[in-house]
């Protein structure tokens, strides 16, 4: 075998990474929470898609400085920091968005009438953690094990 047999992994293994269905499941997820929370925390900024403010519980706006939507801008930028962390290191990326919506959780469990989107958040919790798990086998893999 030459060197360059050894070092390049052939089209056949690159097939295979990509119709494993575990493969697959990560770059769903991956892409997901690339894009979703980039987007959300753009929107902090925009209020295009809801305002922003009134999903701040009292408490938490309370203890903040500033406004309800000041604390929406700090909360946009951790948000692109997360999707960013994504793309980058899907591994840390996965648990950051965890842990970040855990504490989304949190606050909307204390807010009554936002039950709902705290259920919709455990959901999504749940897929970051299933992201972080799996990029744990698949980032930065180049052919199956």
């Amino acid at each position: 075998m030459t060197s360059a047999t050894k070092t390049t992994p052939s089209v056949a293994p690159r097939r295979a990474v990509l119709s494993d269905p575990g493969y697959q499941a990560f770059a769903i997820l991956r892409v997901g929470f690339t894009v979703a929370p980039i987007l959300f925390g753009l929107d902090k900024f925009a209020n295009l898609l809801v305002d922003w403010p009134a999903y701040l519980a009292p408490w938490i706006d309370d203890v903040v400085p500033g406004s309800a939507q000041a604390a929406m801008y700090a909360v946009g930028v951790v948000e692109i920091v997360a999707g960013l962390a994504v793309a980058l290191a899907p591994r840390f990326g996965g648990w950051l968005v965890a842990g970040w919506l855990a504490g989304i959780i949190v606050n909307l469990l204390t807010i009554p009438g936002y039950y709902d989107i705290a259920l919709r958040d455990f959901g999504l919790l749940l897929g970051a953690v299933a992201l972080a798990r799996l990029a744990r086998r698949y980032h930065g893999e180049r052919r199956p094990h």
